[in-house]
């Protein structure tokens, strides 16, 4: 850490120091240890600086209760996704359709020289995603009329 005597390191927000109050509180032991005092500008209102008595207390209270709002939102979260589960709504951004006839069209356009990467781009897929869904509309060696003749280009 890059504290000396005498500093102070200043942060605007408790959540950006740590997630859990026994984390913070370790940090702030860490900094007192170095000579060195914390500073949270917005907590209740006014400053609170660590190297205080009444800062410490008010740093320790402020830790646990961003703590419990943070184990809060969490559970809200996991709650949500679980009802919308059970509800069968989507979760996540809505699925991108892309049809059959897009992945033809790309698969000609490789044909003819673009590359495989580029076209998956221009469609807004991964490479992976545009060749598993060319691979899925090829037709399978069964699929093939009995008097069609496969070839081995065809099978791969």
């Amino acid at each position: 850490m890059l504290t000396h005597t005498g500093d102070t390191l200043v942060i605007t927000t408790l959540d950006r120091l740590g997630r859990s109050t026994q984390n913070m509180l370790a940090f702030a032991e860490e900094l007192r240890g170095r000579g060195a005092g914390l500073r949270v500008l917005n907590l209740g209102g006014g400053d609170v600086d660590t190297a205080t008595p009444m800062g410490s207390m008010l740093f320790t209270i402020m830790a646990a209760l961003g703590q419990m709002e943070h184990e809060i939102k969490r559970e809200r979260i996991v709650d949500s996704i679980a009802k919308r589960r059970d509800a069968g709504k989507d979760l996540g951004r809505r699925p991108r359709i892309i049809t059959d006839r897009q992945i033809l069209n790309a698969r000609h356009l490789i044909e003819r020289g673009e590359t495989a990467a580029q076209v998956a781009r221009d469609l807004g897929l991964s490479r992976a995603t545009s060749y598993r869904r060319e691979h899925a509309l090829s037709p399978m060696p069964d699929q093939v009329a009995a008097d069609d003749t496969l070839t081995i280009d065809d099978a791969i």
